[in-house]
């Protein structure tokens, strides 16, 4: 008897998410198992760490996960037929990631087996199982909904107080995991500085001709490389961030930060 081929994916959100049955080893040992008792072969497993399955590109169409990308780019080329995940909600977690991925598998033909939801497919017909499919995945867009939800509320304290609120520290700065502070970072301040430095002593400068000057005198971003208008823009955009308040989300408070103009 011909064995179906199977790829299975996992994911997580976060790199330490550890929740009972969602971490990437517990994923894939379900995986593994799922595909030896139901006689599948199991070509490989494709994985996305720190990745959420509601982000989708609206300019290229596409959900922008790396591991899923190379998952359907190699669909075809080895004949597989089923996409094994832990539950739909590893693959998408917002009607427009779901609508992409199903637009992707059909026209791949190929289909996704739940290990949670037993009768799932992109493919149902049956309206009642495809009533109990879209009521667990109502109950995951909910839990999902509660824990963004307690996280905003946690972060609008931490922002009323004057706290770093999480996301990407702006350059002069470093946030160290779990520190409610941003810290300066002394070279990085130093390039802020002289981009405002030059913005006052010449106003009528360019967001390019500012950055010409910064790469002539060898100021990089935070990741090494040249500027560009755009992150110019960025840090005058910030300038209250910089002068020691913060903003998030429509609350201000005096920052807990150190200005470094």
């Amino acid at each position: 008897m011909i064995r179906v081929k199977a790829y299975g994916y996992r994911r997580v959100s976060t790199k330490n998410q550890s929740k009972d049955g969602y971490s990437l080893d517990e994923q894939s040992d379900q995986i593994e198992r799922y595909c030896k008792e139901n006689n599948l072969n199991l070509v490989g497993i494709f994985t996305d760490a720190a990745k959420s399955g509601a982000t989708v590109d609206e300019e290229e169409m596409t959900v922008s996960r790396d591991g899923l990308q190379d998952m359907l780019a190699n669909i075809k080329e080895n004949d597989v037929g089923l996409i094994v995940v832990l539950n739909t909600s590893r693959l998408w977690r917002s009607d427009s990631a779901r609508y992409l991925i199903h637009k992707s598998l059909k026209k791949l033909k190929a289909d996704v087996k739940s290990i949670d939801q037993p009768q799932y497919s992109i493919y149902e017909k049956d309206p009642n199982n495809a009533l109990i499919n879209g009521m667990l995945e109502l109950l995951d867009y909910h839990q999902r909904g509660e824990i963004t939800a307690k996280l905003s509320r946690g972060r609008h304290k931490k922002a009323s107080l004057g706290g770093y609120s999480g996301g990407g520290a702006p350059i002069g700065y470093k946030a160290s995991r779990g520190s409610k502070v941003l810290e300066v970072d002394a070279d990085k301040a130093l390039t802020v500085q002289r981009v405002f430095e030059i913005r006052q002593l010449c106003p009528e400068q360019t967001l390019q001709m500012i950055a010409n000057v910064l790469n002539d005198e060898g100021h990089t971003t935070k990741n090494g490389n040249s500027f560009k208008p755009m992150q110019i823009k960025r840090i005058l955009d910030r300038k209250e961030l910089y002068a020691g308040v913060y903003t998030y989300s429509g609350v201000e408070a005096n920052g807990l930060h150190a200005a470094i103009i």
